[in-house]
């Protein structure tokens, strides 16, 4: 699954999860994982992010290596934030190839201004912690929580400048991955997922699975 921030990804991978019984497997989900379970992977994590660095392709795959020794995953698998570079790319069309597997990839495409539009009418409660959309699901009193009347916040990443300079870098990381992608010969589909019902973007998804 690839698509910029605010397209839905996460949305779409439970629907996925539901329709098809595959596993999510989420980059970030793993890494909290080992973290919080302090195991050998946990353990040089913990220490990679101590030191304010990023995750690095070696480490990245082997979590991925790992996750996939799951007998879960047998019948198939959505990743969810992997491969973010080339190299990761490259790794995980040969581990996908020792297990068997045909690797398909949807990209959400979204226009970019809907994604700032949805983003930035987010709305969050400071006191309750709830969730609102200006567009699909305002508070009944407007920039006031329905459950405590607290004043709602825009989070500082929900800002549009914000969300364009996170959608610019999106843009840098992404696209020589999606090149590597389809110079690879791996089957990759466009997925138009700026209108339309969830449901009906996780039916165009499941259309371009093999049989």
């Amino acid at each position: 699954m690839f698509g910029p921030p605010g397209s839905g990804k996460g949305t779409q991978a439970k629907l996925l999860k539901n329709h098809l019984g595959w596993p999510h497997i989420s980059t970030g989900d793993m890494l909290r994982e080992h973290v919080q379970a302090q195991d050998e992977l946990g353990i040089e994590i913990a220490a990679v992010m101590k030191s304010g660095q990023l995750v690095g392709d070696d480490l990245a795959n082997r979590l991925v290596e790992t996750r996939l020794e799951r007998p879960d995953v047998e019948a198939g698998l959505i990743l969810d934030g992997y491969p973010r570079t080339v190299q990761q790319a490259a790794w995980m069309s040969k581990l996908l190839d020792r297990k068997d597997f045909r690797p398909v990839v949807a990209h959400l495409k979204v226009d970019y201004n809907k994604i700032v539009a949805r983003l930035s009418g987010r709305r969050v409660c400071p006191q309750c912690g709830a969730l609102y959309s200006l567009a699909f699901n305002p508070p009944r009193v407007s920039e006031l929580c329905d459950n405590d009347g607290s004043r709602l916040m825009i989070r500082d990443d929900d800002r549009e400048e914000i969300i364009r300079r996170r959608l610019e870098a999106y843009d840098r990381q992404t696209l020589p991955v999606l090149g590597y992608i389809r110079d690879a010969g791996i089957s990759y589909h466009e997925v138009e997922a700026t209108d339309g019902a969830p449901a009906r973007i996780a039916q165009r998804i499941c259309e371009i699975l093999p049989e």
